[in-house]
């Protein structure tokens, strides 16, 4: 078979073998990680929780998440994908389903950090798994092709959010308990999934040829060998200065998106004066949005090879629709302002992981992405809160609006940097 029909039918049948079940599951870890934005009017209304309890109840996500990540990732890379992929999704699952029976503050802080704890390791991993999977000049295709699952989570949770709020009252639950307890099952039905049909290394697939297999394992290798010298110790990698910037990036495009995400449809139904409905679809539409702008950021950086402009320019047009919004613009401006952040944020997403495997030698990886991931994570507990204690200060989401931009700015600045920095003399 020549080299090149052999290449493109091998990748054709790993992308189609594991690509769509990875997107499962990431698409049911994203739900399980935001859906409390739709359950937040009700429940905290219910509950009584403030907005300051809830912005800090919904970033405690991301400590246990940054603490645990590390671990997790160097735990799976010892085991295998295939069982500690599934573990996780077990535990997230089960517990994502507990966040119905929260009655008091202190109960939703621990069932958030428990969730942060119990997903930990799941995305870093994914990244890792591919890396295994996919040589470096597909890798950007294969990471925004399941990473679209994220935006894609919107689409779900926009269309279906509705009708399970309107379940309130059945076999005495409230509309956002059924929510919760929805879609935190989905994770521990694909985890039986994941430990049948996902193979730990192209070695183990016996759906490839022995040539395929081959073909696949050389081009991996020379991929490697292409990359610097590994460090002495994988844990000196995360000392490279490239590395810290790109904790550094990750801390502050996730943590102000995060902190927008888990208010996002009350401050598009205030901003827009849509309905509860209507606003689920254009959170909807936001994802299908979100996943144009990965998909095609994706398919760009791959044929140019390049990835700090593929970061840069999305990141300067992130903060450029957030000031928009701030600026308490026309409904019809807000619509489409909200659209053009989530192409350009999951534009974004598409690029940022491919930077790390380009940096470090595919020893460090596991460790360095669950790092940048883990560490960059940490503004994913502190932007909400800040947000939520700005809330409860103003009256409003205005002051917390107005400051997202400075964060993406910043972070456009730290890429150019690093873009210029790698450039030849």
């Amino acid at each position: 078979m020549p080299d090149e029909t052999l290449e493109r039918s091998t990748l054709r049948k790993v992308a189609w073998r594991l690509l769509p079940l990875i997107l499962l599951g990431y698409l049911a870890s994203y739900m399980d990680r935001v859906n409390i934005s739709f359950a937040a009017p009700t429940m905290n209304a219910q509950l009584g929780f403030t907005a300051s309890v809830y912005g800090f109840g919904g970033g405690l996500f991301f400590i246990s998440y940054a603490i645990l990540e590390i671990p997790s990732n160097l735990i799976l890379a010892r085991v295998g994908a295939r069982r500690w992929l599934a573990r996780i999704m077990i535990t997230w699952g089960l517990v994502a389903m507990s966040m119905a029976l929260v009655r008091t503050d202190w109960q939703f802080y621990l069932v958030r950090f428990l969730l942060g704890a119990a997903e930990a390791g799941f995305f870093p991993g994914v990244i890792y798994y591919l890396g295994l999977w996919f040589p470096q000049a597909y890798r950007g295709r294969a990471i925004s092709r399941f990473y679209v699952a994220a935006p894609l989570a919107s689409v779900v949770m926009g269309a279906v959010a509705g009708s399970l709020l309107g379940l309130d009252g059945r076999l005495g639950l409230h509309g956002w308990q059924w929510l919760l307890i929805a879609e935190g099952a989905p994770a521990v039905i694909l985890a039986f999934v994941f430990l049948r049909w996902l193979p730990d290394r192209p070695a183990n697939a016996a759906w490839l040829s022995s040539e395929q297999r081959a073909w696949l394992e050389a081009r991996i290798a020379a991929d490697n060998a292409a990359i610097v010298a590994p460090e002495h110790s994988a844990a000196r990698a995360l000392f490279r200065p490239a590395v810290i910037a790109l904790v550094l990036v990750n801390f502050l495009y996730l943590g102000p998106y995060y902190a927008f995400t888990l208010s996002a449809p009350t401050i598009l139904k205030e901003a827009t004066g849509l309905n509860p409905a209507h606003v689920g679809y254009l959170v909807a539409a936001g994802g299908i949005a979100g996943a144009f702008g990965m998909a095609a950021a994706g398919w760009s950086s791959d044929r140019l090879r390049e990835r700090y402009l593929h970061l840069a320019v999305p990141l300067v047009a992130v903060a450029a629709c957030f000031w928009l919004i701030a600026a308490s613009p026309p409904p019809a401006v807000v619509m489409v302002a909200f659209l053009a952040m989530m192409a350009s944020y999951f534009a974004v997403s598409a690029a940022f992981w491919l930077a790390p495997g380009e940096i470090v030698h595919p020893r460090a990886v596991a460790l360095t992405v669950a790092a940048i991931n883990g560490l960059g994570q940490v503004g994913s507990f502190l932007f909400p809160w800040l947000w939520g204690l700005a809330k409860d200060k103003t009256g409003g989401f205005h002051l917390g609006l107005s400051l997202l931009p400075v964060a993406f700015l910043a972070a456009a600045a730290i890429v150019m940097g690093l873009r210029y920095r790698r450039r030849p003399a």
